[in-house]
């Protein structure tokens, strides 16, 4: 692009946004390859290990910002592969929370050790990635009141 104009920036701004994604997401997945799980399944492992016991369906949905089937059946993948497991509050009710297994715990400790998001996001001091943060809830709050 040779001259960004404010006709232009709000385009490339989201162009720049989807491509700055799309290459995390690509250097995370690089590195979760070995243990098998996507970069999805990596952050609802760590949702869930952060929400402990309050790791229900309507907290999942709120951090991972996914609607109620997307996840549903995420989790229930992610409980056939062994990571996850199910658990009724009271028998027979509609009221689910949800638990790391071993395999699902030993995911997790893998996960934190990924290296990649550090690693790039080192290119921005710490002041940087603090704008970065305001900037982005920003772009956030305003596209979530535009729904």
């Amino acid at each position: 692009m040779s001259e960004i104009t404010s006709s232009n920036s709000i385009l490339y701004s989201r162009l720049l946004l989807g491509k700055a994604r799309h290459l995390l997401d690509r250097a995370r997945q690089k590195e979760l390859a070995p243990f098998r799980i996507s970069s999805r399944q990596a952050s609802i492992l760590t949702v869930i290990e952060d929400l402990g016991e309050n790791a229900n369906l309507t907290e999942l949905v709120t951090r991972t910002d996914r609607s109620i089937n997307t996840l549903s059946i995420q989790l229930t993948r992610m409980e056939n592969d062994g990571l996850v497991k199910k658990i009724r509050e009271i028998p027979k009710s509609n009221k689910l929370r949800f638990e790391l297994t071993e395999k699902g715990v030993d995911a997790c400790k893998e996960v934190k050790k990924i290296k990649s998001l550090k690693v790039i996001m080192s290119a921005l001091s710490e002041e940087e990635r603090q704008q970065l943060i305001s900037l982005l809830e920003k772009i956030i709050d305003k596209a979530q009141r535009y729904h």
